[in-house]
């Protein structure tokens, strides 16, 4: 594939901006190369600035879970875009997406908007603080949370594929008040809170991990973080800006029946618009201000273009058979490339839920711990990663990132993709 024009692009953007990118991951650090520009995307592909076509399996990182340009969203738009950009001020919208927010998320008992994920758990952290008066929080090997001064520890996404977990510029004060726990890890969580459970304000957590790729918890794990929490007067706070509304239409909380007392939203509430949102117990939710002592603001907070995108979104993926449907077809993706790593002679093994899914280069039948996701075969990645981009298939840049199929993904389209990963993993032992 020629990728003349990325690549001038690319030259044209470090100029003016720092690495050439808004988002590091964009940078193709994790695989080589220069990253690619894309222009368009339609149902399940993507056009880069060279015309080239990709079967994507990336989804602007999951919001897109109907595929590119779907229609109703892009009908709500134009509907919107014809009476008003945004108002900073408040909409007939904002509550009908906080009242189906609070209806797909039983745990869910008020919520409020805000324009990043970052933003989201940067809140619902002050909010826990707020609350309990305590200062402690507890976070996991490998959890990304945004890039929130004091959760930029042992981070992942981003942060893994740059290989620095820890960011320069965050004074150690902030954080000395996070503690860092292996994810999956049920007697150190139990070990930790014995010690210092009296002055823990929250646990914040993926309760499924998507950004060190995608490792489900164990069983007892989520059990164990909500019986603790509950014991020591500590908030849960569940982390669904990536599996909420993607793994299942209640999230992952929902899909393994335990209860948070905060979660945070993003990605799929905006329908591929900027958007953010944290909500919960409604004892909790009113010390946020104008009611409460904790303060949270946002001028652009509840855009109406997001808002209705998001509305439009959480309409299609309530239909029956929607979470189904994505569940088969991602099984039978990672099945075929199972089979296909197998007659290749390549370790491999994958896990899934829903639409969501992580594949790793691993010697192990089951990943399920930080560890094992760092001790993965990344040369073998990128030249997996490679392969399937010159055969037409996009992947995320990084070996530690999810992946994502949606509804517009159709039998041709894994087809598609499985006979270029035949071609993508025969060049790893070649």
């Amino acid at each position: 594939m020629n990728h003349d024009n990325s690549r001038n692009l690319f030259d044209l953007a470090l100029q003016y901006i720092p690495g050439g990118v808004n988002s590091p991951v964009r940078a193709f650090k994790g695989v080589g190369g220069n990253p690619l520009f894309f222009k368009s995307g339609k149902d399940a592909y993507l056009i880069d600035s060279d015309d080239n076509r990709y079967v994507d399996y990336v989804g602007a990182w999951g919001p897109l879970i109907l595929g590119h340009l779907n229609s109703g969203v892009v009908e709500a738009l134009h509907d919107q875009l014809k009476i008003g950009l945004g108002f900073g001020a408040s909409t007939e919208g904002e509550i009908q997406i906080a009242k189906k927010i609070c209806e797909l998320v039983p745990s869910i008992e008020k919520v409020r908007l805000v324009t990043s994920g970052t933003e989201a758990t940067m809140s619902a952290i002050r909010l826990a603080r707020g609350y309990t008066r305590r200062d402690i929080i507890v976070k996991f090997e490998g959890c990304y949370h945004g890039h929130v001064d004091g959760l930029l520890v042992k981070a992942g996404s981003g942060a893994l594929t740059l290989g620095e977990p820890d960011s320069l510029g965050v004074p150690k004060a902030y954080t000395d008040l996070t503690h860092v726990l292996p994810y999956n890890d049920i007697e150190a969580v139990k070990s930790f809170f014995a010690e210092k459970g009296e002055q823990i304000a929250c646990i914040i957590v993926e309760p499924i991990a998507g950004n060190m790729n995608f490792v489900p918890p164990i069983p007892g794990f989520l059990e164990c973080l909500r019986e603790v929490c509950s014991e020591n007067g500590s908030v849960l706070i569940f982390d669904e800006v990536m599996t909420g509304f993607r793994v299942a239409l209640g999230g992952a909380q929902a899909a393994y029946g335990v209860t948070p007392d905060l979660t945070t939203l993003g990605k799929v509430i905006g329908g591929g618009l900027p958007v953010g949102a944290f909500g919960g117990r409604a004892d909790i939710m009113d010390h946020i201000a104008p009611l409460g002592g904790v303060y949270q603001a946002g001028t652009l907070a509840g855009s109406p273009l997001a808002v209705v995108a998001g509305l439009a979104m959480l309409d299609q993926i309530s239909q029956p058979g929607i979470y189904e449907g994505l569940n088969e077809k991602a099984g039978v993706l990672l099945a075929g490339l199972r089979e296909r790593a197998a007659a290749a002679n390549v370790p491999f093994t994958t896990n899934q839920m829903g639409g969501m899914f992580g594949c790793f280069f691993s010697e192990e039948e089951s990943v399920t711990r930080f560890e094992q996701v760092t001790a993965c075969n990344i040369k073998n990645f990128q030249t997996f990663f490679h392969g399937m981009l010159d055969n037409g298939v996009y992947l995320a840049p990084s070996a530690y990132e999810a992946g994502f199929i949606s509804t517009a993904h159709g039998d041709a389209e894994i087809q598609h993709t499985l006979d270029a990963a035949e071609k993508a993993f025969s060049l790893i032992n070649s």
